[in-house]
């Protein structure tokens, strides 16, 4: 199969879809690459490193483009992107249609490609290549947010996360126990924070509590305890995912006004809409804003500040999903893997994701295979 791996044009996008070990593996198989020239450099992959394992370095987008049947992405297409898809090809990316804008799934509709959504592809229950980012945004909430309760900002309080002898350390709330939520509040103890967690999911607080030990506090969520909890912190990290749509606003704007002056909200579901009312997407170049006297930090790719690790993440668990497509058709991947056909949002010229066609009414037609790619 000819796979093609566009530079990222998403704002701050710095990660790359397949670093070349993950190349590699795919050239090894019998596969032929296309990437972009320099798609790798911000992760300190050169174009050298790409042909050495067998690569074809392209000049522009649309060649790379025009020559793959696959294409493996990290952002969510652009509509700049759109143009360059043609009829029968795949596009394997995070997407996050449910937060986007109806033209660009329209758009994915028209061209009649296959758009398999990386943070909605299954295995086991979980979520393995969202995880992937996950862990890596749960560890990076705690690192912004100890920033700014320190000296970043011209609002910042001051504070240092872990306290000393006679002076208390911070004050981190973390709304949800999922993964973002067990990396965070990891992080925070190791530095000495006081970690309060919230989940609705009492399986998911006793697992916190059995993985990290004593020094750890959790909570109930319902709206009394978030609102209690949310006042009390000197850095909120929301961290409330709703699989397969939009977040729900799960702290309110009167929750915000109740916090103290120069407390932090690192809300890491903003790829979703986010879970704070207050809240919209910033960038990693002008990554906060301040609303209510806190200061907000809700930048969409938070992994891309790490994006060396990032990307190797990435690959280690898409590339088992591309090589088999590759190797086995289209057809033959989805039908025999479950979670993967549950990544699938846009098949053959309609949707064929449920939620996604009903949140922006479209006609929704369920995933039909057949015996060829």
């Amino acid at each position: 199969m000819r796979i093609g791996i566009p530079k990222e044009t998403f704002t701050d996008e710095k990660r790359v879809a397949i670093t070349p070990s993950g190349v590699d593996m795919l050239v090894k198989s019998g596969h032929t690459i296309f990437i972009e020239s320099t798609a790798g450099d911000k992760c300190h992959f050169t174009d050298e490193d790409y042909r050495k394992v067998g690569a074809n370095v392209v000049y522009t987008p649309d060649e790379v483009f025009q020559r793959s049947e696959l294409i493996s992405k990290v952002a969510p297409i652009t509509e700049k992107e759109l143009e360059f898809l043609q009829e029968g090809q795949i596009v394997f990316s995070f997407l996050h249609l449910e937060v986007g804008q109806k033209k660009i799934i329209e758009k994915l509709i028209e061209k009649k490609v296959t758009a398999i959504s990386y943070e909605l592809v299954e295995r086991d229950g979980d979520l393995p290549v969202l995880q992937a980012m996950s862990e890596i945004a749960g560890q990076l909430a705690v690192e912004v947010g100890e920033s700014y309760m320190a000296n970043a900002h011209e609002n910042s309080r001051g504070i240092l996360m872990g306290g000393l002898t006679g002076v208390a350390g911070a004050a981190i709330v973390i709304l949800g126990a999922g993964v973002v939520g067990l990396n965070a509040a990891r992080a925070a103890i190791g530095r000495g924070a006081q970690v309060i967690v919230l989940d609705k999911d009492i399986r998911r607080l006793s697992r916190i509590e059995n993985l990290i030990a004593k020094g750890i506090t959790t909570v109930v969520a319902n709206p009394y305890t978030i609102e209690r909890s949310v006042k009390y912190a000197d850095l909120l990290i929301a961290a409330v995912s709703m699989r397969g749509t939009k977040s729900a606003h799960i702290v309110t704007e009167e929750m915000v006004k109740s916090m103290k002056k120069g407390s932090v909200i690192v809300d890491v579901s903003i790829d979703q809409g986010g879970c704070v009312e207050t809240s919209h997407p910033t960038s990693l170049t002008d990554p906060v804003y301040v609303k209510n006297n806190v200061i907000h930090y809700c930048v969409p790719n938070i992994p891309a500040r790490v994006c060396r690790t990032a990307s190797f993440a990435i690959t280690n668990v898409a590339v088992p999903y591309i090589e088999n497509i590759a190797n086995n058709g289209l057809s033959h991947a989805l039908s025999s893997d479950e979670g993967l056909v549950k990544g699938v949002c846009v098949h053959n010229g309609t949707c064929s994701n449920k939620i996604i066609a009903e949140s922006f009414g479209l006609e929704f037609r369920r995933l039909h295979l057949f015996s060829t790619n």
